[in-house]
C-alpha cells in the first residue's frame, strides 16, 4: 500500500489539455456481457473503460453476501476480467474506472491487484480505491445528529424501518475519482458512486475542469448519462427498428469521444454490431429521466432542454448545447430494508381451453389458501401470454391460446404463511385441471424482500470521510 510517485506519467496539466478524450461503456449492469470490455479495449483507439455494476436492488445484495462473508460484497466477476484485459490495458494506456466495489471496494481493489499479478502486470500499473459512501456503521450516528433520512417520495423518518436497513450508500461525485486519477491509477474502483461520475470525472481530470465550471461538468453527465447503460445506446433495447439494428451477437458498446469545450461524439469501434443512432440515443437520453430542465448529480445540475443532437455519418452522434446550475447541498442515498418474504410459483397450460384451465386453478388455489387461514400483504396472479405484461386486459383471453403460464405471487411480513403457500402450488398437478406441462423450478421458495428507501442527505456529513488509497501493483 503505497501513495507514492505514480508509476505512470500524469496525464496534461490544465493549461494543455487534450485535445480528444476516449471514454468506452464496458458493463451497463452486473451480469452484462463480460466480452464487451475485451471488445472495448481490443477493437480501437480507447483512453478509459467506465464499468458500471450497480442499481439499488444490487447495494443490498451485496451487504447480504458480505454479512456471510466478510471478504465478499463486491462483483466477483470483475476480478477475473481485470485479469482477462490487464495486459492489453497496460500495453494501450487505458485507465479503467469503475464502481464494481460494491460494498467492499477495498476487498475489490485487492482482489484486482492480485489479478494483475497473476496477469503479469506487477510493477506497471496502479490500482486506486475509493470509499466514504457506505454509511451502515454511522447510520445511528447520523440519526443521533439530527439526518433524518426522510423517504424521498413519503417523507417517513428512516427511524420506521431503522431496525430492517441491511444497507445504506451515499451516491457520490467525481472529486475522489479525480484525486485517484491524479495520483496515477490506472483502475479506480469506487463503491456507490453515481453512475454518471464514471464518465465525467476522467474529462473533469483529463481537461483540468473546475468544479465551477458548470456548462463544460454538465456536458460531462450527459456523456455519462448515455454511457451508464452500456448497449441501451448503441441499438440493445431499442423501441425504433429494432429489427433492423445489425449483428447483435457481437454489439459495440458506446464510446465517447470528448472534447475540453464538453460537447462530444457518440461512437463504437468499427467492425462491432448494433447502431449508434439519434433515435437510439435520444431514447437512452429518456432513461430514467425526470425533469430534463433538472436532472441532479453531485456534481451539479444538468439543463437538457437545450441540447441538441446531430448525426454526423455511421454511428455517430453528436451532443452538444448542454447548460449547467449550481449542484444542489446535497447527496442521494440508497437505503435498502428487509420487508418480509415472498414466493412465486407457476404452472403450464396447453390448449384446448388453457386460459379458461389456469383461471379454474387459480380459483382452487386461492380457495383452498383462504381455508388455511394464511394472512398475506398481497396475493398477486397472472396469466403469462395473456395479461402478465400490460395488466389485466379488458375482455377475456381467446379459447385458442396455445398454452398460458399461470404465476401466482404471495407476500408477507412474515415467514411462515409464504413457506405454507410453496407447499399449495405442486398438488395442483393432479386436484386441478388437466393439461398442466410445466412445474417450472419446482417448488417455489422463499425469497427475502428487499425494499428501496431513498433519502437525502447534507453534502458535508459525508465529504470528510471519502478517502483514496493506491495500492501498488
Amino acid at each position: 500500500m503505497s501513495d507514492s510517485i505514480p508509476s505512470r506519467a500524469p496525464s496534461p496539466s490544465p493549461g494543455d489539455p487534450p485535445s480528444l478524450v476516449r471514454i468506452g461503456s464496458g458493463q451497463g449492469f452486473w451480469g452484462d456481457d463480460l466480452d464487451a470490455p475485451v471488445r472495448q479495449v481490443e477493437g480501437g483507439p480507447l483512453d478509459y473503460l467506465m464499468m458500471d455494476y450497480l442499481a439499488e436492488v444490487t447495494m443490498s445484495i451485496m451487504q447480504k453476501q458480505r454479512s456471510r462473508r466478510p471478504e465478499a460484497g463486491f462483483a466477483r466477476d470483475f476480478p477475473p476480467l481485470m485479469e482477462r484485459i490487464f495486459p492489453a490495458c497496460v500495453e494501450k494506456g487505458v485507465r479503467i474506472v469503475t464502481n464494481a466495489g460494491g460494498v467492499n471496494p477495498q476487498g475489490c481493489g485487492e482482489a484486482v491487484v492480485e489479478a494483475g499479478r497473476a496477469a503479469g502486470v506487477s510493477g506497471k500499473a496502479r490500482v486506486g480505491v475509493v470509499t466514504g459512501d457506505d454509511l451502515m456503521d454511522r447510520l445511528d450516528q447520523l440519526l443521533d445528529e439530527g439526518h433524518e433520512l426522510r423517504h424521498m417520495e413519503t417523507g417517513e423518518p428512516l427511524s420506521e424501518v431503522r431496525d430492517r436497513v441491511e444497507s445504506a450508500n451515499a451516491y457520490i461525485g467525481a472529486t475522489p475519482i479525480v484525486e485517484a486519477l491524479r495520483q496515477g491509477a490506472d483502475v479506480v474502483v469506487t463503491g456507490r458512486s453515481t453512475d454518471t461520475a464514471l464518465t465525467y470525472a476522467p474529462m473533469m481530470h483529463e481537461f483540468g475542469w473546475d468544479p465551477g465550471d458548470e456548462d463544460l461538468i454538465a456536458h460531462g453527465v450527459v456523456a455519462g448519462h448515455i454511457n451508464e447503460c452500456g448497449a441501451q445506446a448503441s441499438g440493445g433495447n431499442a423501441l425504433v427498428d429494432w429489427w433492423t439494428v445489425p449483428e447483435m451477437e457481437k454489439v459495440g458498446f458506446p464510446i465517447i469521444e470528448a472534447g475540453p469545450d464538453g460537447s462530444f461524439t457518440v461512437t463504437k469501434h468499427p467492425g462491432t454490431g448494433g447502431r449508434i443512432s439519434r433515435p437510439v440515443v435520444t431514447e437512452q437520453l429518456l432513461y430514467e429521466m425526470g425533469d430534463p430542465a433538472d436532472y441532479i448529480t453531485p456534481d451539479v445540475v444538468a439543463d437538457l432542454t437545450r441540447l441538441e443532437l446531430e448525426e454526423m455519418g455511421t454511428d455517430r452522434v453528436r451532443v452538444s448545447g448542454v447548460r449547467g446550475k449550481a449542484a444542489t447541498d446535497f447527496l442521494k442515498v440508497s437505503i435498502a430494508y428487509a420487508d418480509g418474504f415472498k414466493a412465486v410459483g407457476t404452472l403450464v397450460y396447453a390448449w384446448p381451453d388453457a386460459a379458461a384451465k389456469a383461471r379454474a386453478a387459480e380459483r382452487i388455489l386461492l380457495r383452498r389458501l383462504d381455508r388455511l387461514g394464511l394472512d398475506f400483504d398481497e396475493v398477486r396472479v397472472e396469466l403469462v401470454g395473456w395479461d402478465s405484461t400490460h395488466g389485466h386486459l379488458v375482455g377475456e383471453p381467446p379459447a385458442d391460446l396455445p398454452e398460458v403460464q399461470l404465476r401466482v405471487a404471495v407476500r408477507s411480513r412474515q415467514r411462515e404463511p409464504v413457506e405454507r403457500f410453496t407447499r399449495e402450488i405442486a398438488p395442483l398437478v393432479l386436484t386441478g385441471p388437466p393439461s398442466v406441462t410445466g412445474f417450472a423450478g419446482g417448488r417455489p421458495r422463499v425469497q427475502e424482500i428487499m425494499a428501496f428507501w431513498p433519502a437525502l442527505i447534507r453534502k458535508e456529513a459525508v465529504q470528510p470521510h471519502l478517502t483514496v488509497t493506491t495500492l501498488e501493483v
